[in-house]
């Protein structure tokens, strides 16, 4: 296997890399082990806190770690990557998994799948780079946002037969809802956010997720002393087992293969697979796709500057596509790499992809042994933990800086972008956010591009100018209107283009008729050519002109030719 393969779309890149083209020894093994250990513990109530809020029973998103963290940790290009599902997914899946069943949720994670691997396949990796940073933190805020607001339901134990479908019907249906507050719900759920941010302040190298949601458990056994009762996994949720016996909170079983359009949820709702109902999921698989490459690969590269080594961005959709791919066989939804638990890997010693295997074979021991005990946890203490990873996620003290240091235009998009998330929908801020931004940068550049003149020596028959910038096609039309202005009363224009470095179909159309509108008495000289332009100039057959349009290699030789001309008076 050739190292031009390993850097491409080849799977299994980072466990070659890291497992056999370096020595893998015991005591990496060790590292690996402690490190996977330490992100299940932090993954176990994790998964089943996003699939809860994604709409479907917790043990899908135990599934989804498994599986799906399985398969991209072997297959994907970043070794230190743990995948999983992840907060940024909610948005997109909660309305789907409403709208078309669970069963809709997997065939859309599916396809999903599909559209990761075609973008590896297609070397579309390095296009993250295009995307930017206004519009990535402006719609991970919109979505922490969001989550926020859907937590508060379960915090404070309201009351809500329904849930708005849109963000600003929720807001108000919550605060309707407000007199119907429960005071045990908001007592675990305080306490679980208590030591949730208490916690990394007491330089405990345990993770703090399993402490908080113990503290809120031990609330809870309090107040069902005081018989008060509160809402937990098993009380919301039960299963139907193959044997037809029906049981609450999470079943004490392994995934179980499946065709992912015959899994019925809880109502016993199936789709039906048809052309029409993969068209209907389309647009919501293609937004998870899009979603899962652009939040996969900003954790490879925050992993590529906490570590000094580069991740293979393709290889890494590629590993992305089959883990969206299988895991759905499986009863797993959505899955992307977790920055959060990535870079909680990182700092517990992980050196290769073993670490992330270890962490799925952790939540899968856990669906055995724990089942019954993870029925217990109370949804307050579920919605506190949610409540502490859309804080996280938001990025507030990033949306502060670049609020105080950042340039007009990037607020603006940033805002944009966040409002649109929050009160329509993320595909909606991605795409208006790429486009205004794109728009916004042009109009920069376009401001660029200048003419200066080469003032001095000259006599007055000639105006000498040097261009500044692109000659495309959002400046080059200012410019040589500027330039049909500037060259009244001279018979020789000069135009020095050695800082010209893009000539485009624009810039050419614009140059072409600003020839045709100069004078006939008039000569244009244009001088010091890049590449660029001169292969467009070349490939759109442009010749001099006698005593009309000349090219001269250097200013100066320009100079030289015209400089026995005189001056002629203008009347």
């Amino acid at each position: 296997m050739n190292s031009h393969r390993i850097n491409g779309t080849t799977p299994f890149s980072a466990l070659i890399e890291a497992c056999w083209r370096e020595k893998y020894t015991l005591q990496r093994f060790t590292h690996d082990v402690i490190a996977g250990i330490t992100v299940g513990i932090i993954a176990i109530p994790l998964a089943m806190a996003l699939a809860i809020a994604s709409g479907v029973p917790p043990q899908y998103g135990l599934y989804t770690s498994a599986v799906a963290g399985l398969v991209i940790a072997l297959s994907g290009g970043s070794r230190y990557s743990v995948s999983g599902p992840t907060a940024a997914f909610v948005v997109i899946l909660y309305p789907v998994s409403q709208q078309f069943g669970l069963s809709g949720l997997l065939v859309a994670t599916l396809l999903s799948g599909v559209f990761l691997l075609l973008m590896g396949v297609c070397r579309l990796g390095r296009l993250i780079e295009y995307i930017p940073l206004s519009v990535t933190l402006g719609f991970t805020s919109g979505i922490g946002i969001t989550i926020a607001t859907m937590q508060i339901k379960d915090f404070f134990g309201l009351t809500m037969p329904v849930m708005p479908e849109h963000y600003v019907g929720k807001v108000i249906a919550i605060v309707h809802a407000l007199p119907s507050l429960q005071i045990g719900d908001l007592l675990i759920g305080g306490t679980t956010l208590f030591v949730l941010l208490i916690w990394p302040k007491l330089h405990i190298r345990v993770p703090g997720h399993l402490p908080a949601l113990l503290a809120g458990t031990a609330v809870m056994g309090i107040l069902s002393l005081m018989h008060i009762e509160v809402a937990t996994i098993g009380s919301r949720f039960s299963y139907l087992l193959a044997d037809g016996s029906q049981g609450q909170g999470i079943p004490a079983i392994l995934p179980q293969l499946v065709l992912p359009w015959n899994v019925p949820s809880a109502s016993g709702q199936t789709m039906t697979l048809s052309w029409q109902s993969i068209s209907a999921l389309l647009p919501a698989a293609f937004s998870m796709a899009m979603l899962g490459a652009i939040e996969s690969l900003l954790c490879a590269v925050v992993l590529d500057g906490m570590t000094g080594r580069k991740h293979r961005s393709n290889a890494e959709l590629v590993g992305q596509g089959f883990g969206n791919i299988i895991a759905p066989f499986f009863g797993g939804i959505t899955a992307t790499a977790a920055i959060a638990r990535s870079a909680a890997n990182v700092r517990a010693g992980a050196t290769s992809p073993v670490s992330a295997v270890i962490h799925a074979l952790l939540v899968l021991l856990a669906l055995l042994v724990l089942a019954p005990s993870l029925s217990y946890l109370p949804m307050a203490a579920m919605a506190a933990l949610l409540l502490i990873v859309s804080w996280n996620m938001s990025e507030a003290h990033k949306v502060i800086d670049l609020l105080r240091r950042a340039p007009r235009d990037d607020i603006i998009v940033m805002v944009l972008c966040m409002s649109l998330t929050v009160l329509f929908d993320m595909v909606i801020a991605i795409t208006v956010g790429i486009v205004l931004a794109s728009l916004l940068f042009m109009r920069s550049i376009a401001k660029m591009t200048r003419l200066s003149e080469l003032a001095g020596k000259l006599p007055n028959e000639r105006l000498v100018l040097r261009v500044n910038g692109p000659l495309f096609f959002a400046a080059a039309e200012r410019i040589f209107n500027d330039l049909l202005e500037r060259s009244e009363g001279y018979h020789t224009i000069i135009l020095q283009w050695d800082a010209v470095p893009v000539l485009d179909a624009g810039g050419l159309s614009a140059f072409m008729r600003f020839s045709e509108l100069l004078p006939a008495d008039k000569h244009l000289i244009i001088t010091d050519i890049p590449f660029q332009p001169l292969k467009t100039l070349a490939r759109a057959n442009v010749m001099p002109i006698a005593n009309r349009l000349s090219f001269y290699a250097t200013l100066e030789q320009a100079l030289e030719a015209t400089a026995s001309l005189q001056d002629t008076p203008p009347e």
